[in-house]
């Protein structure tokens, strides 16, 4: 293949995997303490949101919280917590900017309220 065609074959997949490039999309399962209630976490939420906008890949995070409203068993979960960055460069940027931050302080206050051991990565596509 000749140096041309190598470039426009590039050329041709940088563009297709950008325009099929989802969200980044993480997942944490958490444990409520038995007296922190949805509306305190929902606004510490809120709180660790501001924060997280601030540090560098974070102005276009979306954060929701999911509470179970009709389940069989949830095992060791009440509630997931869901971070969503438009981009896995955004997520890096941001994940490297967190440590130290004003927003991993207010993340450690929210320990009495809630505990998210583990948590999952995902791409998310939009299907249209």
């Amino acid at each position: 293949m000749n140096a041309k065609k190598f470039w426009m074959l590039a050329l041709v997949m940088m563009i297709g995997v950008s325009a099929f490039a989802g969200e980044a999309t993480q997942f944490w399962r958490c444990e409520l303490d038995d007296d922190a209630t949805e509306a305190q976490v929902v606004a510490h939420a809120g709180e660790w949101l501001k924060a997280a906008k601030k540090l560098d890949g974070g102005a276009n995070l979306e954060v929701y919280i999911y509470f179970p409203v009709a389940v069989n068993a949830t095992g060791e979960m009440d509630m997931m917590y869901v971070l969503v960055a438009p981009s896995f460069e955004e997520w890096g940027k941001f994940w490297d900017a967190y440590p130290g931050s004003p927003a991993a302080e207010i993340e450690r206050e929210g320990y009495e309220m809630v505990v998210c051991p583990d948590s999952v990565l995902w791409e998310s596509v939009k299907v249209k």
